[in-house]
């Protein structure tokens, strides 16, 4: 193998640009030989850093590997005339060859901040032979992404947030095989997906510049590696790859939902929505897509609401109210056993329908103000009025209530949904009309009912059929590569056309924003299905 260096003087981020380290090394070397260089999993890190150190102008070793060329060596400044350090050709080969072929297991995951899900497939037949989730363990560490950012400043506490996220997630696997009566050393492909700073735990690389101006990830296009090199006992040689991301708050997740859909496979326009922590929206078709990213999730998933809590027994998952005696009658999730036990909070479903049958039987006006008087299930809370789901002996323990303070915060963040939609559109010429299919992706695609969504103003009224819910969109994409693993150009190839916007806080999205902070909207035209309410 033969060996070449190539000095780098690479642009500095900046909000303007801000590609991943890595990823703006290997641009300039494509520009200069016309291939994409690779990196190792065990280089990434401390190239990544050497690139930062050396004020961006650093020096590549590049080698002949199995799948293309490889960056076994980097060098500050620039040491082009000086001749490479010898047996570093040999370095090139700890990438695999190629992706996972068409014999034994794979297994595809999605790296979720709260929950880590899998599904193991038979290669040769595509036959799901076992899935199921848990919960991601460094949910005990912080709740949030920003939190175990901050903690992962400490080095321990890094090495603890990646480990115990492989650990589970290995144990997840042992489990589906177990399920599936199958042995682990049959799986020789795994297929990885999940947000950019996810996606950095699960490799084990330094999350702190993601969220610091101007916003750098180490990598966005992460090599395809052996799985062995994260600590997993599969089959010899089994090999992982990690689903490209897009930028610090676009990851591979959505790359999958992006395949899961096939959008950018489609001639006419389409729109996919994943909402987690972020509303995370792509439009387009096979020949543009323009992504963005904005905060809208905490509520629907239970977050915001007190009495908020994660679809599990005793949930509250679905409320009607009856219009002539407005008392509830609750849909809870049962236990293990079918049993339906005593309701224990508000998931996210059902704080969407609770919101929605308060508006239609006249519990609350279209500002989210409680009107109903002189009821039982009307109270006074310390914040404002409120009403009661479920009295404190119908609940375990604590009443399940819902005050016009928290009212204000869902609608808020069903507003903050609607104006992501609208603005993205906007930005290219489009009206909600023109979508040919609206894709519904994460937790929110499960448990989201598209009419209740458009009586709150959330989801644009259009008809039901356009509506498609994908469930966990991210694993399904991750599934479908495992069993194409040829499509990994394409999955790269879509990363390229994307286009991200940066949502600026402008008066003009302020308006957007207020106009819809109403149910459903200030413009009523906008939900011709929806009853008007005038107060």
């Amino acid at each position: 193998m033969g060996l070449r260096k190539i000095f780098c003087g690479l642009t500095p981020p900046s909000l303007g640009d801000n590609t991943a380290s890595i990823d703006r090394l290997a641009k300039q070397i494509k520009r200069k030989t016309g291939e994409w260089p690779l990196v190792s999993l065990g280089d990434t890190g401390a190239f990544a850093a050497l690139i930062r150190h050396a004020d961006h102008k650093v020096t590549a070793t590049l080698a002949s590997g199995p799948s293309g060329p490889v960056i076994v060596a980097l060098e500050a400044g620039d040491t082009s005339g000086v001749n490479p350090a010898p047996g570093l050709a040999r370095r090139a080969g700890m990438l695999p060859a190629s992706l996972w072929g068409e014999e034994g297991l794979g297994v595809a995951l999605d790296l979720g901040s709260t929950h880590l899900a899998a599904a193991l497939v038979d290669l040769p037949t595509g036959e799901e032979l076992a899935r199921g989730n848990i919960l991601n363990p460094q949910t005990g560490i912080a709740a949030d992404i920003l939190g175990r950012i901050q903690k992962a400043a400490d080095p321990e506490v890094h090495k603890e947030l990646c480990g115990s996220l492989r650990r589970r997630a290995g144990g997840l696997i042992a489990r589906l095989c177990s399920k599936a009566g199958r042995e682990a050393g049959l799986i020789t492909g795994l297929c990885a997906a999940g947000n950019t700073t996810m996606t950095h735990f699960f490799l084990g690389l330094d999350v702190q510049s993601i969220c610091r101006e101007p916003y750098i990830p180490v990598v966005n296009r992460p090599a395809p590696f052996f799985a062995r090199e994260l600590g997993f006992e599969l089959a010899p040689g089994a090999v992982a790859w990690c689903l490209p991301n897009v930028g610090s708050y676009f990851g591979g997740d959505l790359v999958g939902g992006i395949v899961a859909a096939g959008l950018h496979e489609r001639q006419d326009p389409a729109i996919l929505v994943d909402v987690g922590t972020n509303a995370e929206v792509v439009v387009g078709n096979r020949d543009w897509l323009l992504a963005c990213a904005g905060a809208a999730g905490p509520a629907l998933e239970g977050g915001v609401a007190r009495m908020g809590v994660l679809a599990q027994p005793g949930a509250i998952e679905g409320v009607s109210i009856d219009p002539a005696t407005f008392e509830p009658s609750l849909k809870i999730i049962p236990d293990a056993e079918g049993s339906r036990p005593r309701p224990l909070g508000l998931c996210g479903s059902g704080v969407l329908q609770l919101l929605a049958q308060m508006y239609l039987t006249r519990v609350m006006d279209m500002r989210g103000r409680i009107v109903l008087t002189g009821h039982p299930r009307v109270v006074e809370t310390d914040e404002g009025l409120g009403y009661v789901v479920a009295s404190a002996q119908e609940a375990q323990g604590e009443p399940v209530v819902i005050n016009e303070v928290e009212i204000d915060i869902l609608l808020r963040s069903k507003a903050a949904m609607y104006t992501i939609l609208r603005t993205v559109l906007l930005q290219v010429g489009m009206e909600f009309e023109d979508l040919s299919a609206f894709y519904v992706a994460g937790a929110f695609g499960n448990v989201i009912d598209p009419p209740t969504a458009i009586t709150l103003g959330m989801l644009p009224d259009l008809p039901p059929e356009r509506f498609i819910g994908l469930g966990n969109s991210s694993l399904a994409g991750c599934k479908e590569l495992l069993l194409n693993p040829g499509a990994r150009d394409q999955v790269e190839t879509v990363t390229d056309r994307l286009t991200y916007l940066e949502l600026n806080v402008n008066q003009e999205l302020m308006n957007r924003f207020s106009a819809a902070r109403f149910i459903p909207h200030t413009d009523h035209t906008r939900f011709p299905s929806v009853p008007v309410f005038h107060t």
